[in-house]
């Protein structure tokens, strides 16, 4: 069993992909998207989280088989680049890759919004410009000097974000009304298909975390057990989350700070500042979670000779590829300051559904190719459950707006610039 992936450290555990897996799921959405829920579907939002659990399952156990047949780092670029050769597969790291720097921006200024509520001036020139230094540049820091390093403080953000969702829910359960969810109709279904797509990215991230399988121990084993685990239990903590709010909170559907609000009412304002926090925390383990995945972005493309050769330099003392993560800290933090990561995010969710359904067409090629195909990842059914996550995928992308899809044409046809760019010039450096 290899110890390295191009000089990375596999020192990622089954525990530490599961810590990922839920980092990347759960960030902001879950404290606003229960007033959604129970404004879109009534007494039956509850039940919309599992109907939209099951849906996502299909995509997760599809990549769960993915992650099954690969030790490399690189995730969607290396499934894509085995199917359908270097060029799709750098145009599915570089779209992706992009998509995650707005993210990184967005979300940063999300977790100083939070943290504003404890302490006002945050919220204002120059103490939000320093806090975002502050978290974009420590957390770029701390993935340097170690992923190790990075998964004990994924840990933490773990504790912090699910301990004041798991009080909520456990101060909760004397409030539960049993005749509001086994008596709840179905919402009408001219509308049902628009509240499914909007709740169905509460469980969208975990793509995510396939991209460090490079670094795992034993990834084609631990992968795919985090992917499902993750999932079936997020599933199964959302609809308990939803179950409390509505059965507490009558007038859910109209609240602009949804969980705070719920654990006003159950706990008293210490209980609004403990979701306040929860918040917080919760963003900042997404962002941590992104700062160490999407570098090895970057750093698998350098590896393919699809982008300049010092992205791909490994740190010679902590085995992190770091100047690829002070690229990605350095672009993030500054769009973040600049506040011009909006028109870049439009296309974050297409791009997601993109390289959904490339890794799911990928399979009979990833499995043919199966670095241990004693690991293989059991799907029962064959090929009808990619099959399902397929139709799913393309049933969400023909929700995307036009303007969606242009900037995603835009950004393709720069990727293509720079991807034959690139390749010229590492074949004059290899003459």
């Amino acid at each position: 069993m290899s110890t390295k992936d191009g000089g990375l450290k596999r020192e990622i555990s089954g525990l530490g992909f599961s810590a990922l897996s839920l980092n990347s799921i759960i960030g902001a959405g879950i404290f606003g998207l229960p007033a959604v829920a129970a404004a879109r579907a009534g007494d039956f939002g509850p039940w919309m989280f599992v109907i939209c659990g099951l849906l996502i399952v299909t995509v997760v156990l599809s990549f769960a088989r993915a992650a099954s047949t690969v030790r490399s780092t690189g995730g969607v670029i290396v499934y894509a680049t085995r199917a359908f050769g270097p060029f799709i597969g750098f145009q599915t790291g570089w779209l992706s890759y992009l998509s995650r720097v707005s993210s990184l921006a967005a979300n940063a200024n999300v977790m100083v919004t939070y943290l504003a509520w404890f302490w006002a001036p945050l919220d204002t020139h120059p103490g939000r410009g320093l806090m975002l230094t502050l978290i974009i540049g420590g957390m770029s820091w701390l993935n340097v000097v170690g992923v190790r390093n990075s998964i004990a403080v994924l840990y933490g953000f773990t504790l912090m974000k699910l301990l004041p969702l798991s009080v909520l829910v456990l101060f909760g359960l004397g409030q539960l009304d049993s005749s509001m969810l086994f008596g709840a109709s179905m919402p009408p279904l001219s509308g049902f298909g628009e509240t499914v797509l909007v709740l169905l990215y509460a469980f969208v991230g975990f793509e995510g975390i396939v991209v460090n399988a490079g670094e795992g121990r034993n990834p084609t084993r631990d992968l795919p057990r985090a992917l499902l685990r993750t999932v079936l239990v997020i599933g199964v903590f959302y609809f308990m989350i939803q179950w409390v709010a509505q059965s507490t909170l009558p007038d859910l559907a109209t609240s602009r700070t949804a969980l705070v609000d719920v654990a006003t009412v159950l706990l008293g304002t210490g209980g609004a500042a403990m979701l306040s926090l929860g918040a917080a925390f919760s963003v900042g383990g997404n962002l941590m979670t992104a700062v160490l995945t999407a570098p090895r972005m970057t750093w698998a493309l350098a590896r393919d000779g699809s982008l300049p050769a010092w992205l791909g330099a490994v740190h010679p003392q902590h085995q992190t590829p770091h100047l690829s993560i002070w690229f990605y800290g350095a672009l993030s933090l500054a769009l973040a300051l600049s506040g011009t990561f909006v028109w870049l995010a439009v296309m974050s969710t297409l791009v997601r559904l993109v390289s959904y359904m490339i890794s799911i067409a990928a399979l009979p090629r990833l499995e043919q190719q199966a670095e241990t195909p004693a690991d293989l990842f059991y799907l029962p059914g064959g090929r009808l459950i990619p099959a399902l996550a397929m139709l799913l995928s393309l049933w969400l992308i023909l929700q995307a707006p036009v303007s969606n899809w242009i900037t995603f044409g835009a950004f393709a046809i720069a990727g293509t610039g720079v991807y034959f760019w690139c390749r010229r010039r590492a074949l004059a450096a290899g003459e």
